[in-house]
């Protein structure tokens, strides 16, 4: 049986922005097509990266949501949308994706004691 690690409720999250973003082209009625082809691919490795961390979690899932996040930032100007509506569901829901797959890296090297400093004491305050 597999245990519930307590930073997937982080990936849970990132699972229901990739399903708002895959669904904004349509609740929002988005024309632009360059936007809504970027929207929907970019929700998809998130749903599907999200959904691979809950199942089976490996930090470069992680790192991929993180990359997402980031692409869904600078893909307004990248890809010639910028200054329309689907500009700001792309950097608002990438910069959401970023920061949570982040925090959950961040969770994740700093419990990790190979990746603890040479000689740092173990964290003493949790009991």
């Amino acid at each position: 049986m597999r245990t519930w690690r307590r930073e997937s409720a982080l990936d849970l999250y990132n699972l229901v922005l990739g399903a708002v973003l895959l669904a904004s082209p349509w609740l929002f009625t988005l024309t632009n097509t360059t936007a809504r082809i970027d929207l929907w691919a970019s929700s998809a490795a998130v749903i599907v990266i999200s959904l691979a961390a809950i199942a089976a979690f490996a930090k470069w899932e992680e790192w991929a949501n993180l990359i997402l996040g980031i692409w869904l930032i600078a893909s307004p100007w990248i890809l010639g949308f910028a200054h329309t509506r689907a500009m700001h569901f792309s950097i608002g829901i990438g910069l959401a994706i970023a920061f949570l797959a982040a925090i959950e890296l961040f969770l994740l090297y700093d419990a990790d004691p190979a990746h603890q400093p040479e000689g740092a004491a173990p964290d003493q305050t949790k009991s």
